[in-house]
């Protein structure tokens, strides 16, 4: 693999920070009038990705504390599909606290996304249109506007290390011994394996998850048993999967998250990302394996391995600050070390403004499935 070694990573990176101009956001743009066919819609923010999509919609605004409300015209495929318009952004958000913007943290996932995409597609299904002339690294992404199911699906493998309030690592340190209705062995270290995969479900909120039983989600109305059945299955085979093909790369699988939603025909398919640095833990095989032998040796307290995750984002995440100029360009090299490893290539950036490829991707999304 020839790869961008670290030494050029950060040169990429520095030259990307001091050149950089202002960066309009997804409604600007929209705002701005230059895709006709969207004028007057409202762009739904989230925490990283915005979406544009037709009739009703509503989002947490936390400056202000309100819900907004909105409705926006019909947006559909020729096919009478209904159509989500999503833009990926450089944002990063830790602790629901968004810290800042990370160079090319939103093609990186983007190429990270269609890569597994494509692998687990058979598996988890997709809502996500082929669109000729979007490349792997495009940040702008056409899929079918899902009915949601509205819970995250989170699988671990290991106990993983974590300052997120909803994590099983979090919950056992604090003596807890049940969670999301599994039984947990009083010998569990910290980045050890857990006794098989398990699956943690999360109720998804604009304001805060909370991480609970399958029964729980039943009683709330959440989904029904055998869709939860089905969520889970397909997604511990995927685990399966994307295990078997990383460990020949040299990293584990350590825990993931996905979406799902219901499309037109009824069928369960996944939505959003899948399978990235932001909704995954990946830790490097080498690393972990001596590090398990110096813990046998008594050489070190604690496992400690190197992480290709969000994790190592958190890990600068002070109160509700944003993150330095410094800690973003470490961030970003990371990411880019990550996205080599993964996959197997050079990291190869578009350097056009993040309006151009915006406006670029919007217009062929538009012009190849609108009516």
């Amino acid at each position: 693999m020839k790869s961008l070694i670290n030494d050029r990573i950060r040169k990429l990176v520095d030259t990307y920070m001091s050149s950089r101009d202002k960066i309009y956001s997804t409604q600007e743009i929209i705002d701005s009038g230059t895709i006709s066919r969207l004028r007057g819609f409202r762009v739904k923010p989230g925490k990283v990705s915005d979406s544009i999509f037709g009739g009703m919609g509503s989002y947490y605004d936390k400056h202000t504390g309100q819900k907004v409300e909105y409705e926006n015209p019909p947006l559909e495929t020729i096919d009478k599909t209904p159509l989500r318009i999503m833009v990926r952004t450089q944002r990063i958000s830790t602790h629901d606290i968004n810290r800042g913007e990370i160079p090319f943290k939103d093609q990186i996932l983007a190429i990270n996304h269609n890569y597994m995409r494509r692998m687990l597609s058979s598996a988890l299904g997709t809502s996500q249109f082929e669109v000729e002339g979007l490349t792997d690294n495009s940040i702008v992404v056409a899929a079918e506007n899902l009915t949601q199911i509205p819970f995250e699906n989170v699988l671990r493998a290991y106990m993983a290390k974590s300052s997120t309030s909803t994590s099983l690592y979090q919950h056992f340190i604090n003596g807890g011994r049940k969670f999301c209705g599994h039984i947990l062995p009083d010998n569990l270290i910290p980045n050890g394996p857990l006794p098989y995969i398990m699956d943690t479900p999360s109720t998804k909120s604009e304001e805060h998850d909370e991480s609970v039983s399958p029964e729980k989600l039943f009683e709330a109305g959440t989904c029904t048993p055998h869709q939860y059945a089905q969520i889970r299955n397909s997604s511990i085979f995927a685990f399966g999967i994307v295990s078997l093909f990383l460990k020949e790369k040299g990293l584990i699988t350590v825990d993931t998250k996905t979406e799902h939603g219901i499309n037109r025909k009824g069928e369960i398919v996944s939505q959003d990302e899948i399978w990235t640095m932001d909704s995954s833990r990946f830790w490097l095989l080498s690393d972990y394996n001596n590090q398990l032998e110096r813990l046998s040796n008594r050489e070190i307290k604690e496992l400690d391995p190197i992480s290709y995750s969000k994790e190592f984002a958190r890990g600068f995440s002070r109160g509700d600050k944003g993150y330095t100029e410094y800690q973003r360009s470490q961030i970003a090299v990371r990411y880019i070390e990550g996205i080599q490893h993964l996959i197997g290539k050079r990291f190869e950036p578009d350097m056009r403004p993040h309006e151009e490829r915006v406006i670029s991707g919007i217009e062929k999304i538009i012009t190849q499935l609108v009516a």
